[in-house]
């Protein structure tokens, strides 16, 4: 199975466990990504500027090389660039969203349309700033958080060129509440919910909503799950997403506010990752319109929590990792101050002691490395 994303551990991990061969293509190339796959290759490219489009093409073509690959299984990093999407699904069978439905959901005015069609609690969505109240300014097809940022005062601050054709930014009412997302399936037409996380930011200077973790289950009253569902249902419906997809909502006592739908299976993998493989079963059977009549279950609690480098850091050579740890950076490569050094995994009996332990073992592990805490 060839895997394509900005970091493809998650889902090489997930795809090993489902009895799949996998070969991946991202940007990190992490220690314990060439552990898990037969064969991988790493992306040019950086967080910023995305994958490398002939770079990943090259790779892609390399790795099924003398092979008989499934197919293509894809994460993160596409959400911008449905045309590369494109350009793979032309050389290799895609499992997953299709691009013309991922470059559709991704756009932020098209998506606010729906919504409001579909009576979806969603910010309001302007390609200017607005004269009144708080607003974020936000790339377009972007994820990750990093992107987010309080939208500047002038109201018409961040507009792009008259002889651009597309802004590659847009401007988003801020709204309220607990960072909640859904995990579902959808084969097309329907979606069914597995779970809920609740995700918060690691805030850096000039990145205010950088994305931190996520632990499960987040608390989500009934009455509220069932909305939340049903809105989901309906968006799934109306974009025909397929396979394994997130939706992020603001939860408050009173509502909520759907944020947006991620097309393809994203970071909670790690906290919804099962022995047996089945949740890699269940989006390749979505992907061919088939969902499962009951969701699986997830016992206990777990949190998987991004350790970015407070300064440069360098590990020594043969630096041991922690067993609870995951996308594990080489000792031979600086890690660059904010970039991510790794992810941490925890498990317990509910999802805040989930998220105090990744807290502790995040400070263990900087104290290991000689860096600050």
């Amino acid at each position: 199975m060839l895997i394509a994303a900005v970091s493809g551990r998650a889902l090489a991990a997930a795809a090993r466990r489902a009895g799949y061969v996998p070969l991946v293509a991202d940007l990190f190339d992490d220690l314990d990504t060439r552990e898990i796959a037969a064969a991988s290759i790493r992306v040019s490219g950086s967080l910023a500027r995305g994958l490398g489009q002939q770079s990943l093409l090259d790779a892609m073509n390399r790795l099924a090389d003398g092979r008989t690959p499934v197919g293509v299984v894809y994460g993160s990093g596409f959400e911008d660039r449905p045309a590369l999407l494109a350009a793979v699904a032309r050389r290799h069978r895609l499992i997953g969203t299709p691009p013309e439905t991922v470059a559709r959901v991704k756009d932020p005015f098209a998506f606010a349309e729906l919504c409001r069609r579909a009576q979806i609690p969603h910010p309001r969505t302007q390609r200017t700033r607005g004269a009144q109240g708080q607003w974020l300014q936000k790339a377009i097809g972007a994820a990750g958080g990093a992107h987010v940022h309080p939208a500047p005062t002038p109201v018409m601050a961040g507009l792009v060129p008259a002889t651009s054709r597309r802004p590659t930014v847009y401007f988003q009412r801020h709204a309220a509440g607990r960072a909640v997302s859904a995990l579902f399936l959808a084969d097309g037409k329907r979606a069914l919910v597995l779970g809920f996380s609740e995700q918060w930011a690691d805030a850096a200077p000039g990145r205010p909503f950088r994305y931190g973790g996520a632990a499960r289950p987040a608390f989500v009253p009934t009455a509220q799950s069932d909305q939340m569902a049903r809105a989901v249902g309906r968006l799934a419906f109306a974009t025909g997403v397929v396979g394994l997809c997130s939706a992020d909502f603001l939860l408050r006592p009173d509502g909520f506010t759907l944020l947006e739908i991620n097309p393809r299976p994203g970071a909670t993998l790690d906290i919804f990752h099962d022995s047996e493989g089945r949740l890699f079963h269940l989006h390749l059977d979505a992907c061919r319109g088939r969902l499962p009549p009951t969701a699986p279950t997830f016992p206990g609690a777990a949190a998987a929590s991004v350790l970015y480098a407070p300064t440069r850091i360098r590990l020594p050579a043969g630096f041991a990792w922690p067993d609870w740890t995951a996308d594990r950076q080489p000792s031979d490569e600086d890690v660059p101050a904010g970039a991510p050094l790794c992810t941490i995994i925890t498990e317990a009996q509910t999802a805040c002691l989930a998220r105090r332990v990744a807290t502790e073992r995040a400070a263990e592990l900087l104290a290991m490395t000689g860096a600050p805490t």
